[in-house]
């Protein structure tokens, strides 16, 4: 019986610990979230009703209108085409240039080849206000300026630093038997990684996509320095420009954030599982 009194006690124990920790979870969550929540609380309010005191968290009469002008307000629709023809072909690029170069780190054997490794890790250290001026210099030499080019084309070239060791160390938590099995079988070294290898790592190339999602989907910079033309602008552009050319008009710019957000939040409701397992797994081989 005293044994038996213990094991309950034990197991009361275990349920109260993991119903605390459970519970700061979550209002550590809610903490986080409440940004988000205050975010759309105004874009729902009238404009006289943002700075009254007490501040009111639900608005009294709820304006969906808000979303409607401020879509008016800037050329939505033209910008998001932009972003989202910008975003997909830049996760295209970073995807296949990162894995195709990672491929080469991880699984062939050639000389100075964890030498050059280092040297790809090495320039992550440089940001981009540190090429900046060289590079608008290139694109401008080139005549890619008021373009789509610079801010597509370099991600079909290796994809980055960080994408390149992400993709290699998932690379090395595959079996090299698979490969030496499809060599075996005649196949050759491109269709060994675009049959064999690359399909076993969507959980890295998503998390990839992801990252690379958010980098161009916000991205401010590039399109501020390529782009001129006004109908070539991105969202996060026209956001910036909206602040501009009108007073602070808290309300729309709240909704007009709401809108830019809505995407990121849906793909990563959608992708967290794959997201979770590539960085999981990318730290398991070095």
């Amino acid at each position: 019986m005293l044994e038996d009194n213990n094991f309950m006690g034990n197991n009361a124990k275990k349920i109260a610990g993991k119903v605390s920790l459970y519970l700061i979870y979550a209002f550590i969550g809610v903490i986080f979230f409440l940004p988000f929540l205050w975010m759309l609380s105004t874009s729902l309010k009238a404009g006289g009703e943002i700075f009254v005191y007490p501040p009111k968290f639900i608005p009294t009469e709820p304006r969906w209108e808000n979303y409607a002008e401020a879509v008016r307000a800037i050329p939505f629709l033209a910008y998001f085409r932009n972003s989202v023809f910008i975003t997909v072909m830049a996760i295209i690029g970073t995807v296949l240039s990162s894995s195709f170069v990672a491929y080469a780190f991880a699984k062939l054997k050639w000389k100075a080849r964890d030498k050059v490794f280092f040297i790809v890790l090495f320039t992550a250290m440089f940001p981009m206000q540190v090429t900046m001026i060289p590079v608008f210099i290139l694109y401008k030499n080139l005549g890619w300026l008021d373009s789509f080019k610079p801010l597509i084309i370099p991600y079909f070239f290796g994809g980055g630093a960080f994408n390149i060791f992400l993709m290699r160390q998932f690379f090395l938590t595959i079996p090299e038997s698979l490969s030496e099995a499809a060599r075996m079988d005649g196949c050759s070294e491109f269709g060994t990684y675009w049959s064999i290898l690359l399909p076993l790592t969507k959980p890295a190339m998503i998390t990839i996509a992801l990252f690379t999602f958010l980098l161009t989907w916000n991205d401010f910079m590039g399109p501020l320095i390529f782009l001129s033309t006004k109908e070539k602008g991105t969202l996060a552009l026209g956001l910036a420009m909206f602040v501009g050319q009108h007073a602070t008009e808290w309300h729309l710019l709240m909704a007009l954030s709401v809108l830019i957000l809505i995407p990121i939040v849906i793909i990563f409701i959608f992708s967290q599982r794959y997201f979770v397992e590539g960085i999981t797994m990318t730290g398991m081989k070095g």
